[in-house]
């Protein structure tokens, strides 16, 4: 649809495709709201996309390039258009929810022996030639039918799917051909001895050639299987659109080891690292939590006191305070007891749901929830406009959190087991009271989000200086760090042990969460989103979302279940029409009495009186007015 042909009349207008903005767009669109979906970029999700390794390249490549647009012709021009009596709130057209961003490559640039001779890449910086094709998202504009990106990327996603197995398929039959004398020594080698693998290297030119295998997420969050996201997920019948993968195990770093942390009764139980006093505690400390409420004379002496002190209360041993503070409840030195109880309670009521961990990762990157959302959204009538800025809010007249990321490729696991392809939550205590913990997200290529042997590593804190500044430490404490692009560690040194960092890119994010609304000067009819935050966890953004909504729409129910696509019943010349005749009403009385036993409205019914405009938008917490950035 081209823009001259939108309808001039919206009841919600939404800037920016962020996880929030998506759900808020389905939900008012699901109760037959008419809704204008925009964003300026030119793919879904804001700060909550994912991208192919070429996309990010580019992405990095724009982000180095954009610079503040000073006043032009073009804003005089749509400044003459205000009539008397309007005022306009300008929106900026630059993205600064992102600083302090740095690329490092560690992988090889020499040529890979089988490919046919090319030019040397120099520079891990992106190439020109591949700016759209690479990105994760393919469409423009996409109308209130239900081709949205997200179909787009299904059917290719469809195709890749087996590309890894046939990649595993084809390498156990491509080693080089054996000599008669390598043959009898292995006819000499006894059946225990284990197999020799020729490994191959991985060099920047490979990453690059296989960069549509990555999705690699600009926030770094996981799902709780009982947290407000799964539960609207599944209320809202969303959860169709994607596919999701169990977190298979939880680690933590103690004193430079990685090791599991024992988080249900049978992890306890067949923990080495527990002595047996230990485990007799952690399960006393672990079965109070669960329904600590009442048993309130266990912990108000504590209330007013950080959670440390109350497990320290408990006689349990530093071991065991850093696996419940930054393993299981995930909170701060500075965490009030009651609030860690709380935290503690949340995550052993999510164990079990969906396997022996409380989280789930969607399969391609955390970038399929927002255009989840946005497909819904469009099936039900919403128009989306990408790469559609808005200069301005034409209305009547009237601090600086931020969050370090560090995103790395890597030749293979911080702690090897049995199976390769797990997905693995670790946290890395401070080494000071006053310091961040960091959490590290460790993904493998059966989450479609890298390639076969690499794995994509995610680390995230709140931020005390420069991404670099806070996450560098631990990624020297973790993994091999070369001097020289695909210089290789010594033989029996340590640095042997760690797994060896291919490429990784250190940014900050702006935290805007803790941000109140009524400081901006809006209107009663605008209201401002936040961007991501710097918990685990999406509860923030869902319950965002639905406060906004019942601001917007009171008397409606917030994201009621969708129809199963067989079951919609599309009436009018709208754009949901799948083929001739489709749309023709061919017995009145039938559509009529199928209409009323589905109890719904259709979704290409337009309103009569459409409501005044309502805007989603998003502000710096620097800037004086509402941005469109997230």
């Amino acid at each position: 649809m081209a823009a001259e042909d939108l309808p001039s009349q919206f009841d919600v207008v939404i800037l920016g495709t962020g996880l929030t903005e998506s759900v808020i767009a389905a939900a008012c669109s699901r109760v037959g709201q008419s809704v204008l979906h925009l964003d300026r970029r030119n793919y879904y999700a804001g700060n909550w996309a994912s991208f192919t390794f070429n996309g990010l390249l580019s992405w990095i490549e724009d982000y180095k390039n954009q610079q503040e647009v000073q006043i032009t012709e073009s804003e005089q021009v749509w400044r003459s258009l205000i009539d008397e009596g309007e005022d306009v709130v300008p929106l900026s057209t630059v993205d600064s929810s992102i600083s302090n961003l740095e690329v490092f490559c560690y992988a090889s640039e020499e040529e890979e022996k089988e490919e046919e001779t090319k030019a040397p890449l120099t520079s891990c910086q992106p190439a020109s030639e591949e700016p759209n094709s690479d990105s994760t998202e393919a469409q423009d504009t996409v109308t209130g039918d239900d081709a949205t990106a997200s179909d787009v990327q299904t059917q290719n996603e469809e195709q890749e799917v087996s590309e890894p197995k046939e990649e595993q398929h084809t390498s156990d039959i491509s080693e080089p051909s054996q000599s008669q004398e390598e043959k009898e020594s292995q006819a000499t080698r006894s059946p225990a001895d284990p197999p020799v693998e020729v490994e191959k290297k991985i060099t920047y030119q490979k990453l690059v050639k296989e960069g549509r295998r990555f999705n690699i997420d600009l926030v770094s969050k996981l799902m709780y299987a009982r947290g407000a996201l799964v539960d609207l997920l599944i209320k809202s019948n969303v959860s169709r659109y994607a596919e999701f993968k169990n977190i298979g195990r939880i680690l933590t770093c103690r004193n430079g080891k990685v090791e599991q942390v024992p988080c249900s009764r049978a992890d306890v139980f067949a923990s080495k690292q527990l002595t047996v006093v230990e485990k007799r505690m952690l399960m006393k400390l672990l079965t109070f939590c669960l329904d600590f409420e009442q048993h309130p004379e266990e912990y108000e002496d504590y209330s007013e006191k950080p959670f440390r002190d109350f497990l320290k209360n408990k006689k349990l041993t530093e071991n065991l305070q850093d696996f419940v503070l930054h393993s299981i409840a995930m909170v701060t030195q500075q965490t009030l007891t009651e609030e860690g109880l709380k935290a503690t309670q949340h995550f052993l009521r999510c164990l079990g749901r969906y396997g022996n961990t409380p989280f789930l990762f969607p399969l391609y990157g955390l970038g399929e929830i927002p255009q989840c959302f946005c497909r819904m959204c469009a099936v039900f009538g919403g128009i989306y406009c990408l790469r559609h800025s808005v200069q301005c809010l034409v209305v009547d007249k009237a601090s600086n959190k931020q969050i370090s990321r560090a995103v790395l490729i890597t030749d293979r696991s911080v702690l090897s087991s049995e199976s390769d392809q797990q997905i693995s939550l670790v946290t890395i205590p401070p080494l000071e009271s006053s310091a961040p913990a960091v959490r590290m997200v460790e993904l493998c290529s059966s989450s479609m989000t890298c390639m076969p042997g690499t794995y994509l590593v995610h680390l995230t804190c709140s931020s005390s200086g420069t991404a670099q500044e806070d996450l560098a430490p631990v990624v020297s404490q973790l993994f091999h760090v070369s001097t020289i692009p695909g210089e290789e560690p010594l033989e029996g040194a340590e640095e042997r042990s760690k797994p060896s960092v291919l490429w990784v890119m250190y940014f900050n994010m702006r935290d805007t969460s803790a941000l109140d609304s009524s400081s901006y000067s809006l209107p009663s009819n605008v209201h401002v989103c936040t961007g991501p935050d710097s918990s685990l966890g999406s509860d923030y953004s869902i319950k965002l979302a639905e406060s906004v909504f019942n601001h917007i729409l009171p008397d409606e129910e917030f994201c009621p279940p969708a129809p199963n696509p067989e079951d919609i019943i599309y009436d009018g010349d709208g754009p949901q029409a799948e083929g001739p005749g489709f749309d023709e009403s061919t017995n009145a009385e039938a559509d009529k009495s199928q209409a009323e036993e589905e109890g719904e409205k259709s979704p290409s019914t337009e309103s009569s009186e459409p409501a005044e405009v309502d805007s989603v938008t998003q502000q710096a917490p620097s800037d004086p007015t509402p941005s469109s950035e997230e």
